[in-house]
């Protein structure tokens, strides 16, 4: 419980002091750019949180993944609230794809468009095909992207199947896409709860996969092929079984048994 306590009340204040910092740079016109108020502010806010919430994240690099300063898109599977603080922590500055029910947070809504958040509207395709489209345009521009192509967190480590959109977006910007497989977030707060326990989070930044020369048409099997890479990164690091779910399924395994898995 006070954990808990202590993660909602510096949830509630990081979000109220920072966004306020954000908006407040944005309204006296404070420039973009490399180490400017809009790249400190959100890892500001995920070391606040993350600190309060006691959590450690351990980052795990391919050998591909050196150069931050080339543009990629992030592909992350999702399974807690925790994934966003826990990859802010630890990844380069970047942009972010998020739905559009984010939005409608006060203060935290507009101080995350701020800082680069692109809401996309699921329910409405060609509205969502346009945020995809002005965020393959800010990784043109050397901009990072990051995304959850699961669309909402799961309730297990297996990985759901993936939308399209993402990879139309990853081989509209013709940048590399690096897998990412995040595990410990449900051990901190599941989906659905308000519990905020101590923990250590494991962020693993896959092999890049590149997107130059594909199509549209190329889009699903890009999707499963990164789909598959994170899931044979679960299974072999976490005990995850399975690790691949079709939709409306269920695993047979819990986030639990696997926790123990790798740590018995």
């Amino acid at each position: 419980m006070f954990r808990t306590a202590l993660t909602t009340i510096a949830l509630l204040l990081g979000t109220l002091i920072f966004g306020s910092i954000v908006l407040i740079s944005q309204l006296f016109g404070v420039p973009e750019g490399p180490n400017s108020i809009y790249e400190k502010c959100p890892r500001w806010w995920a070391w606040w949180l993350l600190r309060a919430a006691g959590v450690k994240v351990v980052l795990h690099r391919a050998e591909g993944v050196v150069d931050d300063s080339v543009p990629r898109v992030y592909i992350a599977n999702h399974v807690s609230w925790f994934d966003i603080p826990s990859l802010i922590h630890v990844l380069p500055p970047y942009g972010f794809v998020a739905k559009r029910e984010l939005e409608k947070i006060p203060l935290f809504g507009a101080a995350a468009r701020g800082v680069g958040v692109i809401y996309i509207d699921r329910e409405n395709r060609k509205a969502a095909f346009g945020a995809y489209e002005d965020a393959a345009r800010k990784i043109r521009e050397g901009q990072s992207v990051l995304v959850y192509p699961e669309g909402t967190r799961g309730d297990s480590y297996a990985v759901r199947p993936f939308k399209k959109g993402p990879f139309v977006l990853a081989i509209g910007s013709g940048a590399p896409i690096v897998p990412i497989a995040i595990h410990g977030t449900i051990e901190v707060n599941p989906r659905g709860s308000f519990r905020a326990s101590p923990g250590t989070v494991h962020v693993h930044l896959l092999e890049p996969i590149p997107t130059e020369g594909l199509t549209y048409d190329d889009r699903e099997a890009l999707g499963e092929r990164v789909r598959e890479r994170v899931a044979a990164c679960l299974r072999e690091q976490y005990g995850v079984n399975p690790a691949l779910v079709s939709r409306g399924s269920r695993p047979a395994a819990t986030p639990v048994d696997s926790f123990r898995t790798q740590n018995s």
